[in-house]
């Protein structure tokens, strides 16, 4: 507990840093509130629209969430796919590249065009942009095997099931991680372009809703608000992915007890 403590000491004292300096500066240099507020007003403006902030954090969450989980299954049945023989991953890897080089910007609005605007349209989105790190990372992962161990598994002719499930899969776990870390922060990222384009609207509004609106009538605090509740959503999305990973991890680094 101690460690972690001091890991967070650094990174919270920069913050309170920059809030500080935040705040000098606005006062010092009479910055108007509708291009900078200060600090303080940017915290008054988020209690008071908690009320539209903390539905709009769910409901982002809720499509971000669903994205992701849907990047980590496909990213992990597309490394297995192309796992299984060098011409399956030399005809489709390089179509998944394409994908990832294509700016989600460009075709998200033939994503609602085909999808119909809404929650939909919005996981879309989300998991074009959080599936490619899963499944390039798995890719890797399953094909970096010890030519030894593949040899050793040949001779006592396991079948290609058990070569996956005993030796690629296992191996591939560390990679997987690594990429669904990066995912992490890309499926906030992806819900949120997701509602610029196909938002649930004023019924059910999400942080994009809010960001689009709020820039739109020069609510500036309100502005601020709602892109720091992105900020902190992709956080701790992040962190929950973090100590996820590292929990699977050293639960498979530990060996098995004998009693």
């Amino acid at each position: 507990m101690k460690r972690h403590i001091l890991r967070l000491l650094p990174p919270a004292g920069s913050m309170v840093l920059f809030l500080v300096a935040w705040h000098l500066a606005v006062r010092w240099f009479s910055v108007p509130s509708y291009l900078v507020p200060s600090p303080g007003d940017v915290l008054v403006a988020s209690w008071d629209a908690r009320s539209d902030l903390v539905p709009a954090t769910l409901a982002t969450l809720a499509g971000a969430a669903t994205g992701f989980a849907l990047s980590l299954v496909a990213g992990t049945l597309g490394a297995i796919l192309f796992s299984q023989a060098r011409w399956i991953r030399d005809s489709l890897y390089p179509w998944a590249i394409f994908l990832q080089t294509v700016p989600i910007v460009a075709i998200a609005p033939l994503i609602v065009l085909w999808s119909g605007p809404g929650f939909a349209s919005i996981v879309l989105v989300s998991f074009l942009l959080s599936v490619f790190p899963i499944l390039s990372n798995g890719v890797e992962g399953m094909s970096r095997i010890d030519p030894s161990l593949l040899e050793l598994f040949r001779l006592c002719r396991a079948a290609r099931w058990q070569e996956l499930l005993l030796l690629r899969l296992p191996h591939s776990v560390p990679f997987l991680v690594a990429g669904a870390r990066v995912s992490a922060g890309l499926t906030v990222i992806g819900a949120i372009v997701g509602e610029f384009f196909a938002g649930y609207g004023a019924s059910r509004p999400g942080l994009g809703y809010l960001v689009q609106m709020s820039a739109a009538q020069m609510k500036t605090e309100l502005l601020f608000a709602s892109v720091g509740a992105s900020t902190f959503l992709g956080l701790l999305v992040f962190l929950a992915v973090g100590a996820t990973s590292s929990l699977l991890l050293a639960r498979l680094q530990t060996p098995p007890s004998h009693h």
